[in-house]
């Protein structure tokens, strides 16, 4: 079942657009990973789909619905932005307890299990925080919640990678209850630890859709070979690029839907050493935006 589904979705401002004819699809308890460098209209797409901004046209259905149609639906949704403000004068319990107040969530033993866990002094006043404390504020304030879908944009910018990992597992452990996680991020290694499936946005248009396994066309396999024999051939195979030798081992990258006239070419060849590293979402990522640029 899809929770959250935009068809075709612009948002121009003047000659510019910041996003154009988007369409992804969100299903029910998976974690959709939203990717893209800065400028690339993750945060503009998100606004859409919060109701901050209006789509200059397209639509978006949550739950099937029209948003447009039932303004009631941002109440199913938890969002954090990437630079978090709060009430200077409010703690950050305050701030929590207002947030669990105003969406009826009465958990106190997992508000207090988070706090603990993120490691928030809660007693403090909020001007004083630093942006990773304000940002842990925001996140257990997300968490603590009943909604059928989170969002989040940026969400470790100023965590330490300890706390990266406790988020982690609470994204994780939303994502086992039943809820839905749209996680937009620059750092690719995040989303490839927890996304089910990316979407990879580029000039406000997406480009990918998929699983990582999906995208493996667009990448390309490392190989680390030892052989007595001499490699340097290789070199001019249009499938093989980055080749280099260092300390007597041959590093070479070999384009992922070329694997079987790769094992071919070096299969007659006295292999001593062979070690493979499967293609990662980094790798997806900027070869396809050095084949787009």
């Amino acid at each position: 079942m899809s929770i959250l589904t935009l068809e075709n979705v612009s948002k121009h401002f003047g000659k510019v657009r910041a996003a154009h004819e988007v369409s992804i699809d969100i299903r029910a308890g998976e974690v959709f990973g939203f990717i893209g460098p800065n400028g690339a209209g993750k945060s503009t797409t998100i606004r859409m789909i919060i109701g901050a901004l209006k789509e200059t046209s397209g639509t978006i259905y949550f739950k099937g619905e029209d948003i447009r149609k039932n303004s009631h639906y941002i109440e199913q949704i938890s969002y954090v932005p990437g630079d978090v403000n709060l009430w200077d004068n409010l703690t950050g319990m305050e701030v929590i307890n207002f947030f669990m107040e105003m969406r009826g969530f009465k958990d106190q033993g997992m508000r207090d299990r988070l706090i603990k866990k993120f490691r928030l002094d809660p007693s403090k006043k909020c001007k004083t925080y630093s942006k990773g404390n304000r940002q842990k504020v925001a996140l257990i304030s997300a968490l603590l919640s009943e909604a059928d879908l989170l969002i989040f944009d940026e969400p470790t910018t100023g965590l330490d990678p300890l706390m990266e990992r406790a988020f982690h597992e609470e994204i994780l452990a939303a994502r086992d209850a039943g809820k839905s996680v749209f996680l937009s991020s620059h750092i690719l290694s995040e989303v490839e630890k927890l996304a089910d499936r990316i979407a990879i946005i580029r000039d406000g248009e997406i480009i990918e859709t998929g699983r990582l396994a999906d995208l493996s066309h667009i990448t390309r396999i490392e190989y680390i070979i030892g052989s007595d024999d001499d490699l340097a051939f290789l070199k001019d195979k249009p499938y093989v690029h980055d080749f280099t030798v260092e300390d007597g081992y041959t590093h070479l990258m070999v384009d992922n839907d070329k694997i079987a006239e790769f094992m071919a070419a070096v299969g007659s060849l006295r292999i001593t050493h062979l070690v493979t590293e499967p293609p990662k979402l980094e790798d997806i990522f900027l070869r396809y935006y050095e084949d787009k640029s």
